[in-house]
């Protein structure tokens, strides 16, 4: 019977291993078959995490270096260099800058260019601000009811009451600018 059990066992191990050399063979032959597609595709995977690796650390280079000039220009603001830097390496920082410099000197032109800017937050600011330097009424979603305050406020100057209550009338009550709306109410409730 022992004999019988090993006969049994050298069998099977046997046929284990034909199993394995088998599918080695399929896996082989596999292998010669697609062999162009399958190293064409590992090498379309190393290029693209080797690039994406070299263009991520190339903008990571271009960022630092507009922090620097970005740096620099907080502590000198006549460097043209920087300024330069700063508008190449990074338009969107630039133009940010470019906003508050002109607001602190109370540029009109400098905030009227940047109207037109592709960041709809600087372009939006800068249509309060030059309303803001020009005494007009400004058409603005981020600074909305500010501006309708300011509205009122410039209407109650010229007179016109009524204008000035519909605009304030707008505030919403839960508003930061509400007390304030409330206080310009009463104050066209005395100009009567």
């Amino acid at each position: 019977m022992s004999i019988q059990d090993d006969v049994k066992y050298v069998k099977s191990e046997l046929s284990g291993d034909e199993k394995i050399l088998e599918s080695a063979f399929k896996l082989e032959t596999l292998y010669k078959k697609y062999k162009l597609p399958i190293w064409g595709t590992a090498a379309v995977l190393i290029f693209f995490f080797v690039g994406s690796g070299i263009m991520d650390g190339m903008r990571n280079s271009r960022l630092a270096e507009a922090n620097n000039a970005f740096l620099t220009l907080q502590k000198k603001p006549g460097d043209t260099a920087a300024l330069e830097t700063l508008k190449s390496k990074n338009p969107a920082l630039f133009e940010l800058y470019s906003f508050s410099e002109a607001v602190k000197k109370k540029d009109v032109a400098t905030v009227k260019v940047l109207t037109a800017s592709k960041n709809e937050v600087i372009a939006d600011s800068s249509r309060y601000v030059a309303a803001n330097f020009e005494n007009k009424e400004a058409n603005t979603k981020l600074y909305k009811e500010m501006a309708e305050l300011e509205g009122a406020y410039l209407a109650i100057k010229a007179g016109n009451t009524e204008k000035a209550r519909e605009k304030l009338e707008l505030i919403d009550a839960r508003s930061a600018v509400a007390p304030l709306a409330t206080l310009l109410k009463h104050a066209t409730l005395k100009v009567k």
